[in-house]
């Protein structure tokens, strides 16, 4: 139904007069984005929200200033409803550095003052609420307010993130802007069941609300707004329609049912009961855009590329000095010692993950994680440690929020294995953020995880799978090993960091400590930096064969080199770096540079993994002799501890490979 269009004589006296005027700014803004389109002046995708716009015009002037907004691939309507900002939008669009993302981001991928978009369907849920976790948690009473179509129903993330926000009563407003359509498919076609049994089988409130009632929507935005900021996390489901094409032309549906909506149109109807204010409307946001358009035809073209990290990593390149720190704790008693002084002395510090807790009201006796890391830290900093349900992607996506939302977070993985579930936070949303934004959004998330075998956990629970996360841009990924201090790197990354990190923990050296004495007729020396490289080299001799290892394989490297050394007379020198991505092959260059010969020893596959990379990068350098041996294990580790060690690369595989390229073989 049309809502009370007015027959006043006064312009001032229409009901919801700023809501057309902000309604009709975002149709005609979309509407020139296809005309810009179809001239030639933009590429890429543009979804129109063409016949939504009353959706976040009717939310927005019911939220505060800070209250923060994500949003997807269809968010020009949320955009310019929020910030009214259509020059930034055209320049974005148009690909010029005056954009909102410098440029970068285009059509979906828009940032302003606590605004982000993101094209991943249903990525973008929880980060809003580690937005919101963050405000809760510094005594805010900000909002999150997650802008979500009726596809994002069927993403597995939505209801992760769902569940949570009931657990901690995050204040959380899921709008689902359901248009009846995901690009074609109707959601008859993919949805079972009530949207409403959902969401309230998760504790949460539910409304529902249309866009063709603009006095319901606007009682049912004000109630939505008002229960979430209050700490009940809401979802208000919109009953509306999309008049143009998925992106730009691509529609197969009856032109008779899009014909029927058309006439239900609020602006339409708008148009035709108030037609000289409707043209005064589309004049003045005509104005707005010509200006808009014009402004970004003269700015720059963004024809570079915003670097990934705004300071990449130090891998230490300030020459080399003896390594000489020793200690007895176990290394999952000075991780442990690492966070708490953390969690000391920066209250931005977070952690959340499964099973991390010392106690809860539920248990009599204490835990603290698989490994014991965490131990007691929940019982020290209450408010700040948090047991999580098994949702990998969700808590992931939530420490990205947190750490939007200036937090400090660290997320736990139980096992390395169960890090593919994280893989699309982190490559789709908390890697990109930076880049993709310009360089106008940092997140200084860390996740923690042990990574490894040898320990007999079988073909899920042992597995080297960091190949998967290198190479991706944005994120760093480091190896803890026996020789340097974990409290040394953790200080590092945590004053540093302005871009997420994976940090592997092998699971054999949470037993080690620092105190293995160094073999004799080797130095120990490192490579300072924050996150340094290890070399063990012959004293006072070169070396003939270069080891590369990271990690728990340090160990299984440094005896291969003592035992080729006393059984067969072969020096041998070890490189071991801290950062695996990005990567500094100086340290290996320096040495293969004498040696001309290369073992690369890694637990994981060896096929597109940081060994094969570190050969390239080594070839790439120039002209020069290499003789290379790869160990690694490119197949499903058993369950039985024998059948694992001995398929997994050690001591006697290295030395092996050691010996045939010394003898030529």
């Amino acid at each position: 139904m049309v809502n009370r269009l007015p027959t006043a004589e006064n312009e001032s006296d229409i009901k919801y007069l700023d809501h057309f005027r902000s309604a009709i700014l975002v149709r005609r803004t979309e509407e020139r984005l296809l005309d810009l389109f179809g001239e030639g002046k933009l590429n890429g995708t543009v979804h129109t929200c063409v016949g939504q716009e009353f959706s976040p015009v009717m939310i927005v002037p019911h939220l505060e200033a800070d209250d923060f907004i994500v949003s997807n691939h269809r968010g020009h309507g949320h955009f310019i409803a929020r910030t009214q900002d259509v020059r930034g939008l055209m320049a974005e669009v148009m690909g010029r550095t005056t954009g909102v993302s410098r440029g970068m981001g285009g059509s979906q991928h828009l940032t302003a003052h606590r605004y982000l978009s993101n094209g991943i369907q249903g990525g973008m849920v929880p980060v809003a609420a580690g937005v919101a976790l963050s405000d809760t948690i510094k005594g805010n009473k900000s909002l999150s307010v997650a802008f979500t179509g009726d596809g994002t129903l069927g993403e597995g993330i939505l209801y992760e993130t769902l569940n949570l926000a009931g657990i901690w009563n995050l204040p959380l407003l899921v709008v689902i802007e359901n248009n009846g359509y995901a690009q074609s498919t109707s959601f008859r076609q993919t949805f079972a069941g009530s949207v409403e049994e959902r969401v309230r089988g998760f504790g949460l409130e539910y409304i529902h609300s249309s866009t063709f009632d603009l006095d319901d929507l606007d009682q049912a935005s004000r109630r939505a707004v008002e229960t979430a900021r209050g700490g009940r996390p809401v979802v208000l489901e919109i009953e509306t329609y999309r008049l143009n094409s998925h992106s730009k032309s691509d529609d197969n549906r009856r032109e008779e049912e899009v014909a029927e909506y058309r006439g239900k149109d609020m602006i339409n109807a708008f148009a035709e009961a108030q037609p000289e204010a409707y043209r005064e409307l589309v004049a003045a946001a005509d104005q707005i855009i010509d200006e808009a358009v014009a402004a970004a035809e003269g700015d720059p073209v963004q024809e570079g590329c915003h670097p990934a990290w705004d300071d990449t990593p130090a891998a230490g390149a300030s020459g080399w000095s003896p390594l000489s720190e020793r200690s007895d704790t176990r290394f999952n008693e000075l991780i442990y010692q690492a966070l708490q002084e953390q969690f000391a002395g920066d209250e931005r510090t977070v952690l959340i993950g499964e099973d991390i807790q010392e106690r809860t009201e539920f248990t009599d006796k204490a835990y603290g994680g698989a490994f014991k890391v965490t131990r007691d830290l929940s019982t020290l900093f209450p408010d700040r440690v948090r047991n999580t349900p098994i949702s990998e992607a969700a808590i992931t996506g939530v420490g990205t929020g947190l750490a939007v939302g200036g937090m400090l977070p660290v997320v736990e993985i139980m096992f390395g294995d169960f890090m593919t579930l994280t893989l699309d936070q982190l490559l789709q949303h908390a890697a990109k953020f930076h880049a993709m934004y310009g360089g106008r959004v940092n997140v200084p998330l860390i996740v923690r995880t042990p990574m490894g075998g040898r320990r007999g956990y079988g073909p899920t629970h042992s597995q080297s799978i960091e190949r998967f996360f290198l190479g991706i841009p944005g994120l760093s990924v480091v190896a803890l090993n026996h020789r340097i201090a974990p409290g040394t790197i953790y200080r590092g990354l945590f004053e540093r960091s302005n871009s997420p990190v994976v940090v592997l923990e092998n699971k054999i050296l949470y037993t080690r400590s620092l105190n293995r004495k160094t073999p004799d007729g080797f130095l120990l020396e490192s490579s300072g930096g924050d996150l340094p490289v290890l070399r063990m080299r012959p004293e006072g001799v070169a070396a003939e064969v270069t080891i590369l290892c990271y990690g728990g394989m340090l160990e299984e490297a440094e005896r291969a080199a003592e035992r080729a050394f006393d059984e067969h007379e072969i020096l041998c020198e070890v490189i071991c770096p801290t950062l695996l991505h990005p990567f500094d092959p100086a340290s290996l260059l320096e040495s293969t540079a004498v040696t001309g010969k290369l073992v690369v020893a890694e637990e994981g596959t060896s096929f597109a993994a940081f060994g094969a990379e570190a050969i390239a990068s080594v070839v790439a350098a120039g002209p020069r002799e290499l003789a290379v041996k790869r160990l690694g294990f490119d197949g499903v580790i058993p369950c039985s501890l024998p059948g694992e060690i001995k398929l997994l690369p050690g001591t006697e595989a290295i030395v092996n490979a050691v010996k045939e390229l010394a003898h030529g073989r």
